[in-house]
């Protein structure tokens, strides 16, 4: 019923002008469409769609959109297809060992890309030849039950819908754009690499460049518009994104010329306001024209294409083609193009063929006098007046002359594909043809003739199979797909209208787990715009090293901000989503695109502020050593016994043990020198505050133990002041072990302080520290407040009111020590440390000690027993 109503709808279209009927019409001048039959004992039919179309009576007062397309519909560029026909099949023929007494034809049937003339073109298949009546053969050839197809992907969807019913094999030498889910799938046999496998090698093509931001335009054909529906997906999951996707509007001119250049106007204004600099076009082998016509469209404004600053990246399967009136067009928009084609090899023997061909080298050709007229501008004459106006051929034109974006005489792409299914299409009936279970030979009229085999048995034959030609060897997988890869064509124009394909790259695809590929940039020319330098296609410029992408709400993930690393971090590559912090021991630098080694620094002799502070700690300790000699030498004046001798000399050597220890505290901290440093400081100066606090408490004592009635005499004596100063000491010196043996200090390094350097230190390991000094600093508050109140008691020599004034001048040191310490950072805090050291010491020195020193040395005369008492009195 399908197969009838099929034949139904061609009848009126068709086959009108073979019935008698004269009001049987058709609504348009029918063109003539030529073919070209090679006779034969095996004859391929192939049908090529949108060849040659030449029609008669062209009336010129009639609509003109629908003259538009008749105007149109010629292209030169596939009559190469033919020829690569003709040239196989002669190849065939001169090579006895594919077929052996049997010689292959084929008929070429010319059609027009619309649904009814194909149709009409798969009818005639299955008629006898020049008679269009359907299920009627009664040719004595014998035809191949496989039919070459192409190269528009359309012709071979429609002819399917017939085809499959007889269960003939299709062989299409168009592009596999998807995996064929149609019915009958099992006889379609693709020349073309799976499309699948394409759109991988183009993604990789387009990583590779770092081009993630693209714009996207496709052909209206149905097999196309899966791409943007399930293969754009894969461009976004490796982070491309697509900032315009637009189909051409090819069939708007159906609703009249103005119209359609409207809308073409429109599409090609949207694609040049992109932002994207790669721009790639997805169609079939015709679609180049649609891209000459958008440089006619522009120079309209003014400006032409190849000032647009973008780069084309075409798919397999559009190839060069160019109408007559595109003939004059520039090609310059080409130029620095890149497009994946099909992997090729050189033809040997295809261009001394085209070189011997003539108007008249082969008289069954029905295509040569209208592809010839075309090609070379000019026209046959019929008349003396033809020959007086127009351009007249003479037929020994050479086809060598002609511009490559009129006729190219290297074998490429669609032509190669064609080439090769002639040979697969032999070489397959050949296997059929030499298995005994297959083959049947009668004698017809004393002639021994070749059976055709069922039609459906040719398509296992067409798979997995290889074979050798004039290129090499060429495979087919079970899936009846071209095995092989596809070369990366960079496109380079020349003034005549002439251009280069050049080989700059390959994608293998072989392996269905992954993509062999190779690409040489430096073979490339890009567009000249570009300055030949790599083309950028971002939606923004890289985030250089040293800043981390930010996304912008609102806008595609490829979009963002480029903001500075934090604090301490650095990113080394561009377009990173995170910095990362230095490791250990290093630190970023002012870019923050690189990890420098921190300096090691510590408190050492060598720097102005080790040797300021050591040197004076050395002469304090030489000012304390003479006070101490002074003191030994007079001991036996009245100034030196009246306060306690025993306890000056333990003040002089715990000052003099205090500034000693601060040399402790300069140099690389190592693990004895910071045991010792805050022990050794905790320890001398509990036993310097004690010592004060015992002679200002003797002082008090001795006041009240004067007074009638007192019951205070009992602790006058050394031991009180002994006791004092032991207890205080051995208190502080419990403090530090417990401190050493719960968690000593221990040498560490600072690198979060400084962020150039790594402070080396020593780590008080607890808080116990605070403890220690929390208990000089309890001695203190007591001694300061002891020798306050005793400061205006009767006392020789002033004792307590020194003792008041060093204390104050101690606790203001140590006051001030302690936001001071903790505000300061690295080797600073050790200085600080030190500084309260020295001057709360030498404070405590001068205070006490100078005005004695002086009397002794410079007042000897007070120095004596009657002045002592005197001043008691």
């Amino acid at each position: 019923m399908v197969f009838l109503a099929l034949v139904l709808v061609l009848l009126p279209v068709g086959v009108c002008s073979l019935l008698p009927d004269p009001e049987c019409a058709v609504s348009k001048p029918l063109p003539i469409l030529h073919d070209y039959y090679y006779t034969g004992d095996l004859i391929i039919p192939v049908v090529i769609s949108q060849l040659l179309l030449i029609y008669e009576d062209i009336d010129f007062t009639k609509d003109p959109n629908q003259l538009f397309f008749e105007y149109i519909s010629g292209v030169t560029q596939f009559y190469q297809h033919i020829l690569a026909v003709e040239f196989a099949v002669k190849e065939i023929n001169e090579n006895l060992q594919i077929l052996p007494n049997v010689t292959v034809g084929f008929h070429i049937y010319n059609n027009n890309f619309h649904p009814i003339w194909t149709y009409l073109a798969t009818m005639k298949l299955l008629s006898t030849r020049d008679r269009v009546v359907p299920n009627f053969k009664c040719d004595t050839q014998k035809i191949l039950p496989a039919v070459i197809a192409g190269p528009n992907s359309n012709i071979c969807f429609h002819m399917s819908c017939i085809l499959s019913i007889y269960k003939i094999a299709q062989i299409t030498y168009s592009s596999a754009t998807e995996e064929n889910d149609q019915n009958g799938a099992a006889f379609f046999h693709w020349m073309f690499p799976n499309g699948n496998k394409q759109y991988r090698g183009l993604l990789n093509l387009l990583l590779h460049f770092s081009w993630f931001w693209i714009g996207v335009i496709y052909d209206e054909v149905e097999s196309l518009e899966k791409f943007v529906l399930e293969l754009l997906p894969l461009f976004s999951q490796n982070g491309i994104c697509t900032d315009i996707i637009e189909k051409l509007p090819t069939k708007s001119f159906q609703n009249g010329v103005t119209e359609g250049i409207t809308d073409w106007t429109v599409t090609f204004q949207h694609v040049f306001s992109s932002t994207a600099t790669a721009m790639i076009f997805h169609g079939e082998v015709q679609s180049m024209s649609y891209l000459r016509t958008m440089e006619h469209l522009f120079k309209f404004e003014g400006t032409s294409v190849q000032d647009k600053r973008k780069v084309w990246i075409m798919t397999g399967e559009i190839d060069f083609t160019s109408s007559l009136y595109q003939r004059s067009m520039g090609i310059h928009f080409l130029h620095g193009a890149l497009s994946l084609t099909l992997n090729s090899k050189e033809v040997l023997g295809f261009r001394q063929f085209l070189q011997t061909r003539s108007h008249t080298s082969e008289k069954r050709d029905g295509f040569v006098t209208a592809f010839w007229q075309e090609a070379f501008n000019c026209s046959f004459s019929t008349s003396a007046l033809d020959e007086l106006d127009e351009n007249i051929c003479t037929g020994e034109e050479k086809l060598e002359t002609l511009p490559s974006s009129v006729f190219e005489m290297s074998m490429f792409i669609h032509s190669y594909a064609i080439y090769n299914t002639v040979y697969a299409l032999t070489y397959a009936f050949h296997a059929m043809h030499s298995s005994p279970s297959k083959r049947r030979a009668v004698m017809t009229g004393g002639r021994r003739s070749i059976l055709t085999p069922q039609s459906w048995q040719i398509s296992h034959y067409l798979r997995s199979r290889s074979f050798n030609n004039s290129a090499g060897e060429f495979s087919i997988d079970q899936n009846g797909e071209v095995v092989g890869g596809y070369d990366i064509i960079n496109w380079v124009t020349f003034p005549n209208l002439s251009f280069l394909r050049i080989k700059v790259g390959y994608v293998d695809l072989q392996d269905s787990t992954g993509v062999s590929f190779n690409i040489d940039e430096d073979a490339i020319e890009w567009p000249s715009i570009f300055n030949q330098t790599r083309p950028l296609s971002l939606c923004n410029d890289h985030c250089s090293p040293g800043y981390r992408r930010v996304e912008v709400e609102g806008k595609p993930y490829c979009c963002y901000d480029c903001l500075p690393c934090p604090e301490g971090e650095i990113s080394t590559q561009t377009d990173v989503d995170r910095c990362f912090p230095c490791q250990e021991g290093y630190y970023a630098n002012k870019d923050h695109d690189l990890c420098l080694r921190k300096v090691v620094t510590f408190l050492s002799y060598e720097e102005p502020l080790g040797i300021g502070l050591a040197t004076s700690a050395i002469v304090l300790s030489f000012m304390t050593a003479l006070v101490s000699a002074i003191f030994v030498k007079y001991h036996n004046t009245p100034i030196v016994k009246v306060n306690n001798r025993m306890l000056s000399y333990t003040l002089l050597i715990s000052l003099l043990l205090s500034f000693l220890c601060t040399l402790l505290f300069i140099g690389r901290p190592q693990k004895m020198t910071c045991l010792l440093r805050q022990t050794a400081f905790g320890i001398v100066f509990s036993v310097v505050i004690s010592c004060l606090l015992a002679k200002t408490t003797t002082v008090v004592i001795a006041f009240m133990a004067n007074k009638p009635g007192s019951t205070m005499n009992k602790w006058m004596g050394k031991r009180l002041a002994t006791s004092i100063v032991l207890s205080c000491s051995l208190t502080q010196a419990m403090i530090c072990t417990l401190w050493l043996a719960t968690s000593p200090p221990f040498p560490d390094s600072d690198t979060e302080s400084h962020t150039q350097n790594s402070v080396l230190e020593c780590n008080e390991g607890s808080d116990m520290f605070y403890c220690v000094l929390g208990f000089m600093g309890f001695l203190a508050i007591i001694c300061l407040n002891v020798a306050f109140l005793a400061r205006k008691l009767p006392d020789s020599f002033n004792e307590a009111k020194f003792i008041t004034f060093s204390m104050l001048l101690f606790c203001s040191v140590w006051l001030t020590f302690v936001p001071t310490y903790l505000s300061t950072k690295g080797k600073y805090t050790v200085a600080v440390e030190i500084f309260s050291i020295l001057a709360s010491s030498a404070g405590l020195l001068s205070f006490i000690f100078s005005p004695k020193c002086y009397i002794i040395l410079f007042r000897p005369e007070q120095n004596k027993r009657e002045q002592l008492m005197k001043r008691k009195g």
